[in-house]
């Protein structure tokens, strides 16, 4: 998971047009151009707030082990190199010290090595909604769980600059059932993400324990 949000690329652009009048003076000179009132922008959208609206999310429910199913993404490197995705799993722990905070362990691997991601994922008053927080702020990710039913499948949402990735983890590798798969896909197809634009992710030979010298530490930000 945490590779992805890296590929997730640039910015919905938000335009306005300025309008200039001229009037005629007495005598037929011409006055300044004056210039007219902008019109007020308006409010910026972002894609995730238009993603189907999140159930009432128990984030305490959501902790544990998830492992990565399916993608939508149209991330350079998976268009890529989509075939060659490595199994990944993550693991959620929810804050014993704060309870604003959850604690995201991802595992994958990388050239045949396993390695492991440490991350945070800050709550918002929003359920469901959290964020990584980015280098800057304009580099956040900002991430919602849409839908899950805690004990086999969660989809969620990744955005970043504007751009969108949609994840769907399950409890298990068997997990993955075709009501499960069919309801994903037509939430990708709702984000414009046709069927070229899904990664499924394997169901096997997932990293255990993995040694220091391959943990990333990205608390508080990569």
């Amino acid at each position: 998971m945490a590779g992805m949000w890296r590929c997730m690329p640039a910015v919905v652009l938000l335009m306005y047009l300025c309008l200039w009048g001229s009037s005629e003076a007495v005598g037929g000179a011409k006055s300044r151009p004056r210039p007219q009132r902008r019109p007020p922008k308006k409010p910026k959208i972002e894609p995730i707030d238009v993603t189907p609206k999140s159930q009432n999310i128990d984030i305490q429910q959501m902790t544990g082990r998830w492992y990565l199913l399916n993608t939508a993404s149209k991330c350079s490197y998976l268009i890529n190199h989509g075939t060659k995705v490595e199994p990944t799993v993550i693991n959620l722990t929810y804050s014993v010290t704060s309870n604003q905070t959850l604690s995201v362990s991802t595992k994958t691997r990388h050239n045949h090595q396993c390695w492991e991601i440490l991350q945070i994922y800050n709550l918002t008053p929003t359920p469901g909604r959290l964020t990584l927080k980015g280098s800057r702020p304009e580099l956040n990710t900002e991430i919602l769980i849409g839908e899950t039913d805690y004990s086999s499948y969660a989809n969620m949402y990744y955005q970043k600059q504007g751009k969108i990735t949609l994840k769907l983890y399950g409890r298990s590798v068997e997990s993955l059932s075709e009501p499960m798969l069919t309801k994903f896909e037509q939430l990708a197809e709702k984000q414009g993400f046709q069927l070229a634009y899904l990664f499924p992710f394997p169901t096997y030979s997932h990293c255990g324990d993995v040694d220091q010298d391959h943990v990333i530490n990205c608390v508080p930000t990569c």
